[in-house]
């Protein structure tokens, strides 16, 4: 049997992905038309359908989605094949993606360390919402944050994480908080992303329903702990995030860790085929190194 043409490949790929042919086309740079003429190629190829429609959207059929798996790896090795014909044979680039609280407040101070052991290692680092797709090949690791609920992926998650009340020194010098009742009666900033929210930690700590408006809301966890910082409110957010902010002394822990709640919510996400390219082994014995060394503020 013939190899279907690359092209049609490529767009099985991106509409996979994207679960749809229109926002597929507009990554290719190409027609809808033209798209799904490349997907009707490689389905007559193969013989059989790779998709079928469930809303307004596309769904692998099992053939599909065994396809998928198939080709993820030879499309990997592609790109690496034509990453190394490109680059000088002196430098070896480690692509990685966060999400963006974790790349801008843990990852991005960091990289120094990484640098000074991994001289011969070019970092290119992405932020976004979303998590990415491995099939490319492009990404060689991916932080992710929430519950691991991953298949087909290497999971390793990043320990010595807690959620807990966090505020300014000067914030709490001028409010003096004493126990977690005290905190009903502060300026309190909601986060909308750790595992553990304000009515929980409440409720975990012993403190009737709480009925409060908060001063501040945000959707992302870095905004939370600027405003922190900058003696607006008490938050309540991630250790592992906070943790060159608690270092600096900019943020302090409102009370003493049985106020905290530890949690597993950043994953280290990546095919089971790039754990032995020697650039992800090395960021991911630098990663447990950093992560097993500056745990809440003992950086």
């Amino acid at each position: 049997m013939r190899i279907p043409p690359m092209k049609s490949i490529v767009a099985f790929e991106s509409v996979s992905r994207n679960r749809s042919v229109s926002r597929a086309a507009e990554e290719l740079g190409l027609t809808a038309s033209a798209v799904s003429h490349q997907l009707a190629n490689l389905e007559e190829a193969i013989g059989q359908p790779l998709f079928f429609r469930q809303g307004r959207g596309l769904v692998l059929t099992p053939v599909g989605e065994q396809y998928l798996r198939d080709i993820t790896g030879a499309l990997a090795e592609l790109n690496r094949a034509t990453e190394r014909a490109s680059t000088p044979a002196a430098i070896d680039i480690l692509r990685v993606h966060t999400s963006p609280s974790f790349g801008l407040m843990w990852l991005l101070p960091r990289l120094g360390t990484f640098q000074a052991d991994n001289g011969d290692i070019q970092i290119n680092l992405s932020c976004s919402y979303e998590d990415v797709s491995f099939t490319a090949g492009f990404y060689d690791v991916d932080v992710r944050h929430g519950h691991a609920h991953w298949r087909d992926l290497e999971v390793k998650t990043l320990r010595h994480e807690r959620i807990l009340p966090l505020a300014s020194p000067e914030y709490l010098s001028k409010n003096p908080v004493q126990k977690p009742a005290d905190l009903v009666q502060r300026r309190l900033i909601n986060s909308e992303t750790p595992l553990i929210r304000w009515e929980q930690w409440f409720a975990r700590f012993g403190v009737p329903a709480m009925h409060k408006n908060f001063d501040f809301a945000f959707d992302r966890s870095y905004m939370s702990l600027e405003t922190a910082a900058l003696g607006l409110g008490v938050a309540l957010e991630s250790s592992l995030l906070a943790s060159v902010m608690l270092r600096k002394g900019t943020l302090v822990p409102v009370f003493e860790e049985q106020y905290s709640v530890e949690v597993v919510s950043h994953h280290v996400v990546y095919p089971a085929q790039n754990a032995d390219l020697p650039r992800v082994q090395r960021f991911l014995t630098w990663l447990d190194r950093e992560v097993n060394r500056r745990q809440e503020g003992a950086d």
